[in-house]
């Protein structure tokens, strides 16, 4: 329902209200059913689908009966805000709700119901953690009702992947669901594919999942050719290059630029003339590249270096991101500054942003405790509204003014006495930093005082969950890399759900294993720990409750509320306050002049803070002017990709046909008789005189054995027209002698393999041009035109291209392919005795035609025989979205030095003056 995005607040809250209060109104009889009785519910409102109902009209009774359940299996039950809020998801908007309501129950009020309709439905969480554990907890609810719960994590192989599919409700991450999509798009056989639609998607941690990851698309890699040698070359060089004078680095938008004087060491060092001729191109990124790493990523706080890998560190969350490598060689120039081994780079296969993945649901819904800054990106990229939802009791956290010092060393020194008072007071602490190693300094003076701690950052995530779960505790002291843990609960006195689950594990007992025992020990268990919980929790929140300290502001806004909101659920005492100092990443990036003269007016010393109306409104612009640049961000890679995701979508339905097993003979026949049509007529331009018809019948050749005689054709001369119509049905002739020839099975394995081959090698070599066009297509403004507008026309050109070249290969090894009954057809690399690749088209046409040649005599790519590509890299944002560029375009291959230049004689000096003029 779009039109209730657009009605006022009142307006969406009154009918979200009108939901609870009717199932308010008929809980008592869902009360008094048996379990019998309530899992029957399930097959009743199924029939009730069938019978014509629509989902609205059952919506009240179905969140009646998941209530009962929860309270019967989990000892939960919805309050009327979460219902309000499941009325909301299911209307497809994003919920807003506060940490702590409750949002993961929440959830399964619209997952059942939109289960009923037997499509499947998605809920996405950031982590493999949050899809594995709420798909156990909340699975205990759907499976008490007769629905089959499945969950899809990173470890998981494409069998056990679509079983979990298969179920009505499926838990995954973004990453998972979109891979596993490009993956369907790259399958060789329809028993290989996994996902059976996109119906309904509940997205937990919305704004993260389609805002701060939204930049970057989910990327399948394999290996690519390409030379480590010039990585190493260029670390070297650019050590000993410096900054505004060599090059300009522009931190705000993460750039750099080569300067005339860089430009003159780069050629000097290498031996070059002229670093921008067309054959030196290619080192520029590898030089750009070293610069980047050098400056703009800094280690243990972009990554860190474990062994000899480079980590990549989430921003947001502290987490190490296993397995994902920056793109375009920024990965192989960060191994290359820490002199650990380099690895290959791959070339991308499969690409997708997640805007374009999720906008493909017929339904899209989310959930967040911050989305109202971000509600315009929300309407106009995906038609999502945000509806904020009451909170089930009233706020109550204090949020203090942020406390400003003119030193770094000054800032964490309040920080620590801060934190020393609050723990003599029993008051836990949760801290939040912005990196590994400021995680481990404020680690390191906590130890100096004596205070016992929990530090979470990207070295130890695994146990995030678990201390994050036990952060309320009396007198618990926890420092946190950017909230890792989000999603995890923090209750005052401790989580009893969560440490009842850990017993029973411990116990060796598990709600997907062994079911009936956990469910018979849980409520024994949970009241234990509920009753041990208690007390405590009344003493933290004589103390205060959850203090929270930020120790610097987050480029977002939203970030930042995130942090606090992890203090003051339901009800509890809190407090929040953010430290802050004048060399802060935020500050020193955007800090106006009158931070500049506030520091000579004020004149305080360093361990007063600063109390400035003028400094607050400086940090406040700062986060919105992020805000805004990063928003243009994510709206340029989207109007770009959309130029890609019509092109995918016309390829994956091409793909998806084949798999589907569609008769495609006709479309192949009609095919075969325009390509030979456009051959024809290359050949017979002008007058029948001028035309080299032995050309084209030596050309033709190599396509199909041709069956019309050449010398009654010279002897009759007919026209271009008749020419064409004579070829055509020439060629509709060969293809159906070849169909009786191999037969009609044979002949449609044939046409699929083939297909699916010459497309997919087409597709991923289409995909490295358009990433060659896109990295330069920037450069049009300078000639006054719009990049966009370029890209749009040159893409559609080059895709139009791409897809008549793939019909004639198509056309040619369907004729000329050499096929071994009654073995299974397979089309891919051909080795020869010295295991070297081989053509076999090429090999075809001349076996038949003695020296004929193919016009394209390309190798076919490797693992299109029959088989899944090997050695893939799945490239994916991070929580932060910052973590990969948007393409990988690593198959670029490097010039080779040289002394040499085209741009004239002298001596190099001279040469590369010259040069410089006719740039």
């Amino acid at each position: 329902m779009d039109f209730l995005s657009n009605l006022g607040s009142g307006s969406q809250l009154r009918r979200l209200r009108k939901v609870a209060d009717q199932v308010n109104l008929i809980e008592e009889d869902f009360q008094g059913m048996s379990d019998a009785e309530l899992r029957e519910q399930t097959d009743t409102f199924k029939e009730r689908l069938e019978d014509g109902e629509d989902l609205d009209r059952l919506m009240p009774e179905a969140f009646a009966t998941v209530r009962e359940a929860a309270v019967r299996v989990l000892n939960k039950r919805h309050f009327d805000v979460q219902i309000m809020g499941g009325a909301a998801l299911h209307w497809g908007n994003i919920a807003e709700m506060k940490t702590g309501e409750g949002k993961t129950l929440v959830g399964t009020l619209p997952s059942y119901l939109n289960a009923l309709s037997g499509d499947g439905v998605h809920i996405v969480t950031t982590n493999d953690y949050l899809a594995k554990y709420q798909s156990e907890q909340m699975g205990r609810i759907h499976h008490f009702l007769g629905l089959e719960v499945g969950v899809i994590l990173a470890s998981m192989s494409p069998a056990e992947r679509r079983i979990a599919y298969q179920a009505d409700i499926t838990y995954g991450t973004n990453n998972e669901f979109g891979f596993d999509y490009l993956r369907d798009n790259m399958a060789l056989n329809s028993e290989d594919l996994v996902q059976r639609g996109h119906h309904f998607a509940i997205v937990d941690e919305v704004d993260s999942i389609l805002i701060d990851e939204a930049r970057t698309p989910l990327i399948i890699s394999g290996p690519a050719q390409d030379t480590h040698e010039w990585y190493p070359v260029f670390a070297r060089m650019v050590r000993s290059m410096k900054r505004d004078q060599h090059y300009e680095v522009d931190e705000k938008k993460r750039t750099v630029a080569i300067s005339g004087a860089g430009i003159e060491v780069v050629e000097d060092r290498l031996g070059i003339d002229n670093l921008y001729e067309s054959a030196n191109t290619p080192l520029i990124s590898y030089l750009n590249n070293a610069i980047k790493a050098k400056e703009l990523f800094k280690r243990d706080k972009d990554y860190v270096v474990l062994g000899d890998e480079i980590l990549i560190v989430d921003e947001h969350t502290g987490r190490t991101l296993a397995g994902r490598r920056y793109n375009e060689g920024l990965h192989q120039a960060l191994e290359a500054k820490e002199g650990v081994k380099i690895k290959d780079e791959y070339q991308t296969l499969a690409t997708v942003t997640l805007q374009n993945y999720f906008r493909m649901y017929d339904k899209l819904a989310g959930m967040t405790g911050t989305a109202k800054t971000e509600e315009s990106e929300f309407q106009k990229i995906y038609g999502l509204g945000v509806i904020p939802i009451p909170t089930n009791m009233p706020m109550i956290r204090i949020d203090q003014r942020d406390r400003i010092y003119r030193t770094e060393e000054a800032k964490y020194k309040a920080i620590i006495e801060d934190v020393v008072l609050r723990h003599e007071d029993g008051q836990p602490v949760l801290i939040g930093t912005a990196s590994v190693a400021k995680s481990e300094l404020l680690s390191g003076m906590l130890k100096k005082e004596g205070i016992p701690h929990e530090v979470l950052n990207a070295k130890q995530h695994e146990r995030e969950a678990a201390v994050v779960a036990q952060a309320g505790r009396k007198g618990a002291v926890t420092v946190s890399t950017n909230m890792a843990g989000r999603g995890t609960d923090i209750m005052l006195g401790g989580n009893p759900e969560f440490l009842a689950d850990l017993q029973l594990r411990k116990q060796g007992l598990d709600p997907v294993e062994t079911p009936e025992e956990y469910e018979a020990q849980w409520p024994d268990t949970l009241k234990a720990l509920e009753e041990q919980v208690e007390a405590e929790h009344d003493e933290v929140v004589e103390a205060g409750g959850l203090y929270v300290i930020g120790s610097e502001r987050h480029e977002s806004r939203r970030i930042d509320n995130q942090l606090r909101g992890r203090s003051g659920r339901q009800g509890d005492p809190g407090e929040s306050r953010f430290y802050l100092s004048l060399s802060d990443d935020l500050m020193r990036l955007f800090r106006p002049e009158v931070l500049e003269r506030a520091l000579i007016m004020l004149k305080v010393p360093d361990d007063v803070p600063i109390d400035s109306k003028s400094v607050s409104n400086a940090i406040e612009s700062a986060q919105k002017q992020v805000e805004s640049q990063n928003f243009e961000m994510r709206k340029n890679v989207l109007k770009y990709d959309d130029v890609m995701n019509r092109q995918r979508h016309v390829i994956y339905r091409d793909r998806r046909r084949v798999l589907d097993g569609a008769d495609l003979s006709e479309q192949l026949r009609d095919r075969a008789a325009e390509v030979v049509a456009a051959v024809v007529r290359q050949h017979t331009v002008g007058i029948p005189e001028d035309w080299d018809l032995e050309m084209l019948f030596n050309e033709l050749k190599t396509l199909y054995p041709v069956g019309l005689d050449q010398e009654e054709i010279e002897e009759e001369i007919p026209t271009q027209e008749k020419l064409v119509e004579m070829f055509s049905d020439d060629v509709c002739r060969a293809y159906d002698e070849r169909e009786e020839t191999l037969g009609s099975e044979t002949m449609r394995e044939l046409e699929r393999q083939v297909l699916l081959s010459v497309v997919d090698r087409n597709w991923r070599e289409h995909l490295y041009e358009m990433d060659y066009l896109r990295e330069g297509i920037g450069l049009r403004a300078m000639a006054q035109r719009d990049p966009l507008v370029e890209y749009q026309r040159e893409g559609g050109d080059m895709f139009i291209a791409m897809r008549e070249a793939s019909f004639e290969q198509i056309i040619g090894m369907l004729f000329n392919l050499q096929v071994n009954q009654p073995e299974p057809v397979s089309v891919g690399v051909v080795t020869d005795a010295e295991g070297k690749p081989e053509d076999v088209l090429a090999k075809a046409a001349a076996v038949s035609e003695g020296e004929a040649k193919p016009r394209r005599a390309e190798p076919l790519a490797k693992g299109l025989g029959g088989k899944r590509e090997e050695n893939l890299t799945y490239s994916a944002p991070d929580e932060s979205g910052e973590a990969t560029t948007s393409r990988d375009d690593g198959a670029k291959k490097p010039a080779r030095k040289t002394t040499t230049s085209s741009s004239g004689g002298g001596n190099r000096a001279a040469r590369r003056k010259k040069a410089r003029r006719k740039r």
